[in-house]
């Protein structure tokens, strides 16, 4: 099993590359021999923040870039995905379930909660007109185990 692994990657903050990052990470963690369970976990958690990404840090404008890094550090997935955008004024309260800043946009305000749901931690940080990073870590122990 590999011990320690990292990528970094970059795309364009258009909503077409969100299953690229899906991708991306699911083959990553292939070497984890992760559950089916456990790849539609992390799956879904990536989803969310490079969505987040895409349509709070940039408001949905194709002008910004969403990076993302994975790490495998023994049987522990870090998952960094962060931008450039317009951050977040107060990150208690968007993390709040049900809250959204883009009612009109009809967001459920469900992207955290979703995050903290399938994955071990969330932390996030962010400062206003710099850009915002949500932190998931998972643990993925093999299934032949």
């Amino acid at each position: 099993m590999t011990k320690h692994n990292c990528i970094k990657t970059s795309f364009s903050a258009i909503p077409e590359n969100e299953s690229l990052a899906r991708v991306i990470c699911a083959s990553f963690i292939s070497v984890l021999d992760p559950t089916i369970e456990q790849l539609t976990d992390v799956k879904t958690a990536v989803s969310e923040a490079v969505t987040n990404s895409i349509v709070h840090g940039y408001s949905g404008s194709s002008d910004g870039t969403v990076y993302m890094d994975c790490t495998i550090d023994g049987e522990t997935l870090t998952v960094e995905v962060r931008d450039s955008g317009k951050g977040i004024e107060d990150i208690t309260k968007a993390m709040e379930p049900m809250y959204t800043s883009c009612p009109e946009a009809e967001r459920s305000g469900m992207g955290f909660t979703v995050m903290e749901t399938f994955m071990d931690s969330v932390t996030v940080s962010s400062v206003l007109g710099v850009g915002t990073k949500v932190t998931m870590k998972k643990i993925i122990r093999s299934k032949l185990l």
